[in-house]
């Protein structure tokens, strides 16, 4: 329904109504700082404020070329997202730039995790797991096969 609900989980109450968005939410991820990352069938990535409710950023993604399906925080600050064209890009947050892009898989991006030191898991419909540096942008392993579906 193209809004994100911020609920008090003591009460049960919804709290928030985060309405900026003009397609589905399709990723959410918390920022650690008091944010929240949405992502969208729209091609944004919005930054909201959870103690007003406001949108503090709209990163536009027009780097990607079809709708994103994953979202990741990493430690120093910056976003992750994955995509069905195939890519991870990787955003500053407090910019809107695109800093890298990070490519190699044969199929739709799904699936995100920060896993340490400067690099990211990323999931695909075509069943793999890659291990990417975010500095070097290279795959640090072999990509990663036995799953039996798609890596969500």
């Amino acid at each position: 329904d193209k809004t994100i609900k911020i609920w008090k989980t003591e009460t049960g109450l919804c709290v928030l109504n985060l309405t900026d968005h003009n397609r589905w939410v399709t990723a959410l991820c918390a920022l650690g700082d008091g944010r929240l990352a949405s992502g969208s069938e729209d091609k944004t990535i919005k930054i909201w404020n959870t103690e007003t409710g406001l949108c503090d950023l709209t990163l536009t993604l027009t780097n990607h070329s079809d709708m994103f399906t994953a979202l990741c925080f990493l430690v120093d600050g910056r976003v992750a997202s994955g995509s069905w064209d195939k890519t991870i890009k990787i955003w500053n947050t407090e910019t809107g730039q695109c800093d890298l892009t990070l490519t190699g898989h044969s199929g739709w991006v799904t699936a995100l995790c920060a896993v340490g030191n400067g690099r990211v898991a990323s999931g695909c419909k075509n069943k793999t797991i890659k291990i990417w540096n975010t500095e070097t942008c290279q795959c640090d392993l072999t990509t990663l096969i036995g799953h039996s579906g798609w890596v969500t």
